[in-house]
């Protein structure tokens, strides 16, 4: 398993840059220094402390079972149902959360978020290209094989190998539906790979575009090594050994 770093759930700090939630053509929530918080490790929320949150827009509020208080935001005839709650125990007792997805956008200082969760200060990327001589298999069946590539180190996450098309198999491979949002690297898109026994696995993603810092690794694939057989000039590497 991969080791979880700090900060741990239930951490939080002061961070000092304006944040302003934008929802209904009104800012709910204004706050000069909110609190970064941690309920889950590696993804961090914005959390508030109640005068930075306008009572006006807190509509029907409701005890949910461990005292917090869950109210709906409502402004003008746009409603979220449950989308605050203001906690009243536990680490983060006084503070006011708005669900991330719900704000129609959010500010830092006067730039817009591009991705609805704030990045982590105590999470770093580094991306080396390496000229090992790589292969992917799926159950016998080699889907890559490479000596040009990007490996990507990212705190509290596996290892990931991002390799030139040209050096997968993209006869195996039909894009998918599936797609999920990084802060640090942006949109990915997923493919499934299709063997010839007639199987299908959804272990394959890439980057169309990225932000600044991951330009790298656009247009390159990635496998769910973990999930694979992997060798390394020659060596079979222990699927444990990712992380």
């Amino acid at each position: 398993m991969a080791h979880i770093p700090f900060p741990h759930t239930g951490y939080s700090e002061d961070i000092f840059r304006r944040v302003r939630v934008l929802f209904g053509g009104q800012f709910v929530a204004n706050a000069e220094t909110p609190k970064l918080a941690w309920e889950r490790p590696l993804f961090p929320t914005y959390f508030f402390r109640r005068a930075d949150v306008k009572a006006d827009f807190l509509r029907n509020p409701s005890a949910s079972v461990d005292g917090a208080t869950v109210y709906d935001l409502v402004v003008g005839e746009k409603t979220a149902q449950g989308a605050v709650t203001e906690f009243a125990s536990g680490p983060f007792a006084g503070l006011v959360k708005i669900l991330p997805s719900v704000p129609d956008a959010w500010f830092e200082e006067n730039e817009r978020m591009v991705w609805v969760y704030p990045r982590d200060p105590y999470k770093r990327l580094t991306f080396l290209p390496s000229s090992k001589h790589i292969r992917v298999e799926i159950d016998g069946v080699e889907v890559a094989n490479s000596t040009r590539f990007i490996r990507l180190y990212e705190t509290g996450h596996a290892i990931r190998t991002y390799l030139p098309m040209t050096d997968v198999r993209l006869d195996l491979l039909t894009p998918s539906t599936q797609t999920s949002i990084c802060q640090y690297k942006g949109e990915a898109s997923y493919f499934d790979v299709n063997l010839p026994s007639g199987t299908k696995h959804g272990y394959a993603w890439w980057y169309k575009s990225s932000t600044a810092e991951s330009q790298s690794i656009v247009g390159l694939i990635a496998f769910y090594d973990e999930k694979l057989d992997v060798w390394a000039d020659g060596v079979k590497q222990d699927r444990s050994k990712f992380y």
